[in-house]
């Protein structure tokens, strides 16, 4: 064995999970992504999408994909700086401008290409990038491949932000990142605060709206314009693989920073095109979040419901205010047990253990999409209840 797989080799953890029988991931789902889906030839309730709209199944996206795969063909053989820019997507561009209110929009083939290809391309050596600890790992990533000083503050912890940039040369660019709603934990993001500082410090500030979009603000446009500070937000970033029921993500900015991005991006000048289906999907996904606002009023009635039950049964939930809910368990091996067991009951949820966060901060990713039903919610909190006070986790 060569050295590279010999020390790969050493890495077990899987293996141990599957012979306790309690691995938790790649679950093969054999139908669409609904609030029912099919595993192993049984339906499972799904809380464990990131489509908080429910439209990945809509026949009226589906149609749009196909049409545009009809003209377009399947994919675009290169990377929109050379030919891979097709007019459907600067039609998508121009629409998620006017949506976001920025002047520009770029669109990338992956929400983590964005991140990745702009937090590493804005700044240079002798800047600064301000990141929340727990933002995102792209976000995370794209600051690692910068040259930029990179200054981690506590998180959501503005007198920590405002230390951080007290230490900032105040003639050198200062970039904020953070997440809207934050993807494990579901609480948002202090971006009234962030712009306050913001501007006593002079400094430019990114919001990763994966998590907002169609949940938050009027339209479903994000955390930004539901607090009323889009317009103080240098760059809203925003995925379609989440609401818009897609593939791919945008940064939405002025024209100034997107001429010097789509020279510099990396991730973006070095990748293919999104594809025609996905462009064409996320064009009508953007149509129904502001046609249909029933839907993001609905995801808020569920998540209220949702909320008040955990509460009521005594689970942990930290912080959360969004249909994205953590249920705390504090314990690896238990989150993994509770997965299995959950998925047993009919309950498909996502574990969340160490790497990704600290051992005793194991949880339960419990999120809702508008198109789940009451009853379906009701179901999963009884199912939640029971096997939770299996393991102890509630009395």
């Amino acid at each position: 064995m060569k050295l590279l797989q010999s020390k790969l080799a050493q890495y077990i953890e899987p293996q141990k999970a599957k012979a306790a029988g309690v691995y938790p991931y790649f679950r093969a789902i054999s139908s669409e992504q609904d609030p029912e889906v099919t595993i192993d030839g049984r339906k499972v309730l799904m809380f464990g999408s990131n489509c908080y709209t429910g439209l990945v199944n809509d026949p009226r996206i589906k149609e749009a994909a196909i049409e545009a795969t009809r003209k377009y063909g399947t994919g675009c053989a290169g990377s929109p700086f050379l030919n891979g820019t097709l007019d459907l997507h600067k039609e998508l561009e121009h629409k998620i401008a006017e949506y976001i209110g920025k002047e520009d929009v770029m669109i990338y083939s992956t929400g983590f290409g964005v991140n990745l290809g702009v937090v590493s391309a804005l700044t240079g050596r002798e800047d600064y990038i301000l990141w929340d600890e727990q933002d995102h790992a792209s976000i995370i990533e794209g600051r690692r491949l910068s040259f930029s000083q990179s200054l981690k503050y506590k998180h959501n912890d503005m007198v920590s932000l405002e230390k951080q940039l007290q230490k900032c040369d105040p003639d050198k660019v200062k970039l904020i990142v953070t997440d809207s709603v934050f993807s494990m934990e579901g609480d948002v993001a202090d971006v009234k605060g962030i712009v306050e500082l913001a501007k006593k410090y002079d400094a430019s500030v990114m919001v990763d709206e994966a998590h907002g979009i169609g949940v938050f603000g009027p339209g479903g446009r994000g955390v930004c314009h539901h607090f009323g500070v889009a317009d103080d937000v240098d760059l809203i970033m925003g995925t379609f693989s989440k609401s818009f029921a897609s593939l791919g993500g945008f940064i939405a900015t002025d024209k100034e920073i997107t001429n010097f991005l789509r020279h510099h991006s990396r991730s973006y000048i070095f990748t293919a095109s999104i594809t025609p289906a996905s462009t064409a999907a996320a064009l009508k996904a953007m149509e129904i979040m502001q046609s249909e606002p029933e839907r993001q009023e609905n995801l808020w009635e569920l998540t209220n419901y949702a909320l008040d039950g955990f509460r009521n049964m005594g689970c942990e939930i930290g912080h959360t205010s969004t249909p994205i809910i953590p249920l705390f368990v504090r314990d690896n091996f238990k989150t993994f047990a509770i997965t299995r067991d959950l998925l047993e009951e009919g309950i498909f949820v996502n574990p969340v253990v160490s790497p990704a966060v600290a051992p005793h901060d194991t949880l339960i990713r419990f999120s809702l999409m508008a198109t789940h039903s009451k009853d379906q919610v009701t179901t999963a909190l009884e199912k939640i209840q029971k096997v939770f006070r299996a393991h102890g986790i509630i009395k």
